[in-house]
């Protein structure tokens, strides 16, 4: 896979997850020469895609970002891209507490606070405003619980309508810093949820293309298994025991993997290493991917993105637990994909890995068939005829996700809030080392992703042109 390959590149990108691929992209159209390594035979990361026999093709991860991903992949990729975004205007809440339909954008929300939850419209506008004027560089010093408290005090059922949602998206916690929930939160629901109409089998077709044009080389199958350091400077990349020189290093990899793994521990500040090590990952996830006979339908009305749950409130513990008490479907009509006749369904639940790691290979084998068979019984209540319908049914666990993304322990949004400092402070450690990937919940996510991607491209292109490792605060 490394045949042909330059001796010397400007940028080393490891890993092509969409922050890594946006950093490539970016870096190659400001006239650098790229590298970028992917240790899997297919690109995007979380982001990707597979291929099941009888031409079914599975989405990996549930796809709803803000409409602002339509600014940034016109900007930063093409037209194409940016063309192919389209609002998924049926979002479904179904538990214990409620049942509605939503556009998921504040107009809606507005409407639902005020006449169904009986919510003082007053108090509505203040806290779409508060969440809107929130930025990362302000002070973590409220929780999300207390920003609840503060606006809608003994209101369970606003809470759960306001976190659920967002706790699918990216892991987000009652506990987690109230600006990390408030500017997902408020971007979101700017203009509702949108997805890429497609699949992104078409999508990283386009971005792999775009790259290929813009002069990256893009190598797959490709593992990094060291970044190489001489003193504090980057100096080049090891990969399938090849020494690549290059003059700087943006690793899509895990942040704690990047640091303890692809570097190692002798290169860092000892203040700085202990700060890493507080870093926490966040959590994995588990998905059961399903696919209809071709030509077998699912009423439309079933709903585009459907949050359910059997819990009789919302609680974190139970999200992610192994009983399985909620579930968000995903639903792919004829139309989520052109010119295919044939319906898909990923169902996703938020899961701890330690409940799969430790598991014998009998016992995960029984854990998979078992999250299969209860995912199939949950789901009947909105698609009754099923199993009837099915030609296709896997799942995917947090071992699934670190085996195929290298994440340490599977993890779907990278790390915690405090990983976006330690993400930003590696070029003050190590001249040239940069990290573009899911660092806190505002930088995951598919916007986060490809929003990072460019900042970070911005400071290793300062530093190509002016040798300057430090990090700037610009944002796409």
């Amino acid at each position: 896979m490394l045949a042909d390959i330059h001796n010397q590149y400007d940028v080393v990108v490891v890993g092509s997850g969409l922050a890594g691929m946006t950093a490539a992209n970016t870096l190659a159209r400001a006239g650098h020469s790229v590298l970028l390594l992917e240790h899997h035979t297919k690109l995007g990361g979380l982001a990707t895609w597979f291929r099941r026999p009888g031409g079914h093709i599975f989405d990996v991860s549930l796809h709803g970002f803000p409409v602002g991903m339509i600014k940034s992949c016109r900007r930063y990729w093409c037209g194409e891209l940016a063309d192919m975004i389209v609002q998924l205007l049926h979002i479904r809440f179904d538990n214990p507490t409620f049942s509605l339909e939503t556009t998921f954008d504040r107009r809606d929300f507005t409407e639902l606070l005020t006449n169904r939850f009986q919510v003082p419209e007053a108090t509505v506008k203040e806290f779409f405003d508060t969440t809107r004027s929130m930025q990362f560089t302000d002070e973590q010093t409220m929780t999300t619980g207390e920003l609840f408290e503060r606006f809608f005090p003994g209101r369970d059922d606003v809470v759960r309508l306001l976190m659920e949602p967002i706790t699918y998206a990216n892991g987000s916690t009652l506990e987690d810093p109230a600006l990390s929930y408030g500017i997902v939160f408020s971007n979101f629901m700017s203009k509702g949820v949108y997805t890429f109409q497609g699949g992104t089998d078409r999508l990283i077709k386009i971005m792999a293309g775009v790259m290929k044009h813009n002069g990256v080389d893009v190598r797959t199958g490709c593992n990094v298994e060291k970044i190489h350091v001489e003193g504090r400077r980057v100096e080049g990349v090891i990969a399938a025991g090849r020494f690549i020189k290059t003059r700087s290093v943006v690793s899509n990899a895990n942040l704690k993997g990047t640091i303890f793994n692809l570097v190692g521990r002798q290169p860092w500040d000892s203040d700085f290493l202990d700060e890493a090590r507080a870093v926490r990952l966040n959590n994995s996830s588990t998905q059961v991917y399903m696919a209809l006979r071709e030509g077998e339908q699912i009423d439309e009305r079933t709903g585009d993105l459907l949050f359910s749950s059997t819990a009789p409130a919302f609680c974190t513990e139970m999200l992610l637990g192994r009983n399985v008490t909620s579930r968000t479907y995903s639903f792919y009509y004829p139309r989520t994909r052109p010119g295919q006749n044939r319906c898909a369904v990923v169902a996703s639940t938020n899961a701890n890995y330690s409940d799969w790691a430790d598991l014998g290979k009998e016992d995960y084998a029984a854990g998979k068939q078992d999250l299969i068979e209860t995912t199939l019984a949950a789901i009947t209540k909105y698609v009754p005829d099923v199993r009837e319908k099915l030609d296709w049914v896997e799942a995917a666990t947090p071992l699934t996700f670190e085996r195929y993304t290298k994440h340490l322990c599977g993890a779907s949004f990278g790390t915690k809030f405090e990983g976006l400092a330690v993400s930003r402070a590696l070029p003050e450690q190590i001249t040239g080392l940069y990290h573009a990937g899911s660092v806190g919940i505002i930088m995951s996510g598919w916007l986060g992703a490809v929003n990072y991607g460019v900042i970070v491209a911005n400071n290793v292109d300062a530093f190509l042109m002016t040798g300057n490792s430090q990090t700037t605060a610009e944002n796409p």
